[in-house]
């Protein structure tokens, strides 16, 4: 498995934007590119943010129109891209869907894209908040195999750091990097850095943690996106500023560390 260098763009979201934001998140990708990324990282929503004053307009459905841009870019760039969207769908008549989207179903749609194709895409299942009464939650959580790199993606995102679980199952089932792609605001810094370094270094893996820099409506949000490796160790950090960060990852580095010390060998999933 050869290194790679994997970038997170930290960008202020220009609430239900959604032509600015996706111009901005290329216009910072074509710099990445241009450094030498061959996986790139976008924040939560990141072409609207959480738009629920507008949400018929902030959704798309398949064929996802801001997807396509991105495969595009992708297609054109030879790289991987990974983000999320509000992704939108008709109700399945035979469930409940929630009474504010007027049968709409709503739901906050991760993806990730390699070459120009959709590798995989991954729908939240642990929705925080307000988010409940608008998103429908995911039910599955698998890692996404990307076959050019020959690694394997594990995604989750924002909230979802609080869960160990998550992160546990995708390391378990084969994951080579975890990605947190996030809108975790103030005051919550010190959570945000606590809980990704800790799903770094429980699981022995890289850790791509990808948060929003600026405000929306209800929020200001304090960016500290993050590249960390299987020691926690913080190899770039952005701080506040919008920026990208970057970092080549070294997989014979997760190797080494599992084999210094064997968690994985040594659990007793018997007991837990």
């Amino acid at each position: 498995m050869k290194n790679i260098k994997a970038a997170a763009i930290q960008m202020d979201i220009s609430q239900c934007n959604k032509q600015d934001n996706i111009d901005k998140a290329l216009m910072l990708s074509e710099k990445a590119i241009s450094h030498g990324a061959d996986l790139i990282v976008l924040p939560e929503v990141f072409s609207t943010g959480f738009c629920y004053e507008e949400l018929e307009n902030a959704g798309e459905s398949e064929p996802f129109p801001t997807i396509e841009r991105l495969k595009e870019f992708s297609r054109h760039n030879s790289c991987v891209m990974i983000g999320s969207i509000i992704g939108k769908s008709e109700p399945d008549l035979n469930k409940n869907e929630l009474a504010k989207n007027k049968g709409t179903v709503f739901t906050n749609l991760g993806f990730c894209i390699e070459n120009g194709e959709l590798a995989g895409t991954y729908t939240k299942t642990h929705p925080f908040g307000r988010e409940k009464g608008y998103f429908r939650a995911g039910n599955s959580i698998e890692p996404i195999c990307l076959k050019s790199l020959d690694i394997t993606i594990g995604l989750q995102i924002c909230y979802e750091i609080r869960f160990p679980e998550i992160a546990r199952k995708l390391a378990i089932e084969g994951s080579d990097i975890l990605v947190t792609i996030a809108e975790f605001p103030n005051p919550r810094e010190y959570q945000w850095r606590s809980l990704a370094t800790a799903r770094a270094v429980e699981n022995q893996i890289y850790h791509v943690a990808c948060n929003r820099t600026g405000s929306d409506p209800d929020s200001t949000f304090f960016g500290a996106t993050m590249i960390l490796d299987p020691l926690g160790n913080v190899l770039a950090d952005a701080e506040d500023k919008e920026c990208i960060i970057i970092h080549e990852i070294d997989f014979s580095m997760m190797e080494q560390t599992r084999q210094a010390i064997p968690v994985f060998n040594d659990r007793r999933p018997d007991l837990y």
